[in-house]
């Protein structure tokens, strides 16, 4: 007979779930709440630009492309990713521009020009980022763990490399100058940990970025998911948008439907959810002992925080404004403080700015430029605040900086803008508290003290995406797909 599986949720750790199972012969049912698949990756189009909703760094293009090779064809033919250079341009308010690229050359100068004695430390801080890589990710990132005797055979390797010391530790303990410091441990709050305490191991994305690159999909990220999602159909899957899964059902211990909000039912042998890590097991499964007692313990763990997300559209073209450029506030570790552990929005903040259209004109008409600038902000949980009041004064103050920093006349160029706050992460995604990036990537919030792929009670429901092994960003969440699979493939066989 054949095999059934369905997948909750079509971000890019479902999609990547789904694809696998469709290309091994498993028929796939892939169920997205939203109109279009993507999830925090999802995008929208106004007034003639387009605007990505979140990831737009995208590193380690060969996990993306293995999705397709698997069933002998060529991502190729559905997305056409081009490389972006530098990888960020840096910039402090005293006016010092960094721009990092694996342009070794370029880039051992930059450093010799904040500190001579830093280079050497540089050379060292990488020898080590390929190490952490080499056992966290290569050997580590796409294996599941699922009982706390894998956590104790991976032990030596996290001892070896210090996993108990922070990213911002590491690089403190290698180079000198402070704002190298930041330049080189900014990398975790790309998936959600604060440098000041998040694992060292995280040190590994300088290695997939020197060695893979930095990619964007030409026309948005969320090309690439439809890219994913037309591969998906291609092979047989079956896609439904625009119909929310309102239960899991279970027969004992055993997952055996899903129930969507149209009223529609699917069985399969296998469930697998992309949601939500509390709203899974909360709402999804809360008619389950299971669930209520999982999200009982979700309860008492560390989010990550959210985001507040600027999207603007403007006349004029700016060819001196990098594809991604950080803009560093006065502050470093009190900013990250205050986000993570204080709870309180400061007068101060540190901005990812992201400028497609410098890269792909396609993305804005002729003329004008698509931007979004974003802002890490506390999770609801620590700042309970109406953000639908108080977002139009913080986008305020977040043009105030670009107005002062990069583009003095900016408020009389804005043609379109709209912005995207925490309360948005929980309305439109289901994200608990609001969350940017699921559980926070602490030591003890990772592999086994993760979310585990495969439940351990429910025997045939599984998990995928930034709340379980090995965590958030693109190459995190595919990798999860690809743990979760071995799995699923291996208990339906």
């Amino acid at each position: 007979m054949e095999r059934k599986a369905i997948v909750i949720g079509a971000g890019f750790g479902g999609l990547a779930l789904a694809i696998r199972l469709q290309s091994a012969g498993v028929a796939t049912t892939l169920i997205e709440a939203r109109d279009r698949p993507g999830g925090r990756a999802y995008m929208w189009e106004k007034d003639g630009f387009t605007f990505d909703a979140g990831p737009t760094v995208i590193t380690d293009p060969a996990c993306l492309a293995e999705l397709w090779r698997l069933s002998g064809n060529d991502m190729a033919q559905d997305v056409s990713l081009v490389p972006v250079s530098p990888f960020y341009r840096l910039n402090w308010r005293d006016g010092t521009n960094f721009d990092y690229s694996n342009d070794e050359v370029a880039l051992r100068a930059q450093i010799a020009k904040l500190n001579p004695e830093d280079v050497a430390g540089y050379e060292r801080f990488l020898a080590y980022a390929d190490g952490v890589y080499e056992e966290g990710y290569r050997k580590l990132g796409s294996v599941a763990f699922l009982d706390f005797a894998s956590m104790v055979r991976a032990g030596p390797s996290l001892a070896k490399y210090q996993a108990w010391r922070s990213v911002y530790s590491i690089v403190s303990s290698h180079v000198k100058d402070e704002r190298l410091r930041q330049a080189l441990s900014f990398h975790s709050l790309l998936v959600g940990g604060n440098p000041m305490t998040t694992s060292g191991i995280y040190a590994l994305i300088h290695k997939l970025e020197k060695d893979g690159g930095v990619w964007f999909a030409k026309g948005g990220t969320n090309r690439l998911v439809q890219g994913m999602a037309t591969h998906f159909e291609r092979l047989g899957g079956v896609l439904r948008l625009g119909d929310a899964v309102v239960e899991i059902e279970t027969h004992g211990d055993r997952a055996v439907a899903v129930r969507t909000a149209s009223g529609w039912r699917g069985e399969a042998d296998a469930i697998a959810s992309n949601g939500d890590l509390m709203h899974s097991y909360r709402d999804l499964l809360g008619h389950h002992p299971r669930g209520r007692k999982q999200a009982e313990k979700l309860q008492h763990k560390k989010w990550s925080p959210s985001l507040f997300v600027l999207h603007f559209g403007i006349k004029g073209s700016w060819p001196g404004i990098p594809h991604h450029m950080i803009l560093f506030g006065p502050r470093y570790e009190g900013l990250l403080t205050d986000i993570y552990s204080h709870g309180v929005l400061p007068a101060d903040f540190s901005l990812y700015l992201h400028h497609p259209t410098v890269t792909d004109p396609s993305m804005a008409p002729e003329g004008y430029s698509t931007f979004y600038a974003l802002a890490p902000v506390p999770h609801m949980g620590k700042l309970p605040i109406d953000w639908d009041r108080f977002g139009p004064a913080y986008a305020e103050r977040i043009l105030d900086e670009i107005q002062h920093r990069l583009i003095p006349d900016i408020r009389s160029r804005i043609v379109t803008q709209f912005h995207y706050a925490p309360s948005d992460f929980g309305r439109d995604l289901n994200a608990h508290l609001g969350s940017g990036f699921s559980l926070e990537p602490l030591l003890t919030q990772s592999a086994w003290f993760r979310a585990h792929n495969r439940d351990d009670v429910i025997p045939n429901l599984y998990l995928v995406g930034a709340g379980t092994h090995p965590g958030a960003g693109i190459p995190g969440v595919v990798g999860s797909a690809k743990a979760t699979a071995a799995l699923m493939l291996q208990d339906m066989a």
